[in-house]
């Protein structure tokens, strides 16, 4: 199943990204090669060089409001993406004040830039309490946990200081991470590297998702950035099929062909997942009717599970289902 939003291109040279992670660096990617001059940020290195794909990278620590004013004033991006975290949930629910203190630090110092034709903030499904089977843009925002407060905070910092900003939420982002990665960020790449080598993995049955590939994303906030004129504040951005975890990783183990007995269902509150919202969905009510008329197709589960399967050959040997 896939669905298509109409958008549309244009160049523009000049485009800062702050966080080098998994979506960061799938942004940076698509810009990059689109032609923009891009520059990523981070503390850290990214673990794949910007230059394999003709971006740079800058040292930054995007928490410290001196170090981000010297570097907008030497760099004096035209266009800016803010996809910085912290963003690991669990992390998040054990550090809370520090996690809101970092969100809104880093919001704060890029919300007062004024010279930039837009600005794009990557925000999250758990904006939501998990009630509603989908979340709209109309949907009353009550977080589900620090993440999400923290989230929520930086959205309205960044909104109340830029009338050009825009808050992308997303759901579930996955794709392609190398198995020498050492920790994986997204649930795509972590469940298909342990099928891959015939380990068993363990998804909730009861934590509802609609999962988006990271190109799909990268594919829409360029269109956001290019997009001309006023934008909607707030904009959803889920893929087409709502599912559960477990089953999500089924559809990974069926396009790998490993074994589905090695998908074990298990409640959401036994794991890692039991902050997150039930119903981490996200459908949208304005991104499909933006003016935007070039066209972007967002994957669904299988489309995508098919499309990143090759990147995860199974190398456990010839595993039969018993």
């Amino acid at each position: 199943m896939t669905r298509t939003i109409r958008t549309t291109h244009t160049i523009t040279p000049r485009t800062l990204i702050v966080g080098s992670g998994f979506v960061g660096t799938g942004i940076a990617r698509r810009l990059a090669r689109a032609g923009d001059h891009v520059t990523l940020v981070s503390r850290g290195r990214p673990a794949t060089p910007p230059e394999e794909y003709g971006a740079q990278w800058s040292a930054l620590d995007a928490t410290d409001a001196e170090a981000c004013t010297r570097l907008l004033a030497r760099l004096r991006p035209e266009r800016i993406v803010l996809v910085h975290g912290p963003s690991d949930v669990t992390w998040c629910e054990e550090h809370p004040e520090e996690a809101d203190a970092a969100h809104a630090a880093v919001t704060a110092n890029f919300a007062a830039y004024d010279a930039a034709s837009r600005t794009v903030m990557i925000s999250t499904d758990n904006v939501f309490d998990g009630h509603a089977w989908h979340n709209t843009e109309h949907t009353p925002v009550s977080p589900a946990n620090a993440y999400g407060r923290a989230k929520r905070h930086a959205e309205r910092r960044l909104l109340g200081g830029s009338a050009r900003a825009v808050c992308l939420r997303v759901s579930l982002v996955y794709g392609h991470e190398p198995a020498d990665a050492g920790k994986w960020l997204n649930f795509f790449a972590a469940c298909a590297h342990r099928l891959a080598d015939g380990s068993s993995v363990e998804a909730p049955d009861d934590h509802w998702t609609t999962p988006v590939h990271v190109d799909d994303v990268a594919a829409v906030v360029a269109a956001l950035l290019a997009a001309p004129g006023p934008l909607p504040p707030v904009l959803h951005l889920g893929g087409p099929d709502r599912v559960t975890r477990a089953e999500w990783a089924g559809v990974i183990a069926e396009a790998l062909g490993a074994p589905a007995g090695l998908v074990v269902p298990v409640p959401k509150a036994r794991g890692r997942y039991a902050s997150r919202p039930e119903n981490a969905c996200l459908a949208t009510e304005l991104l499909t009717g933006l003016p935007a008329t070039r066209t972007v197709s967002v994957r669904g589960v299988r489309d995508g599970a098919r499309d990143l399967a090759a990147a995860f050959p199974l190398r456990a040997g010839d595993v039969l289902e018993p």
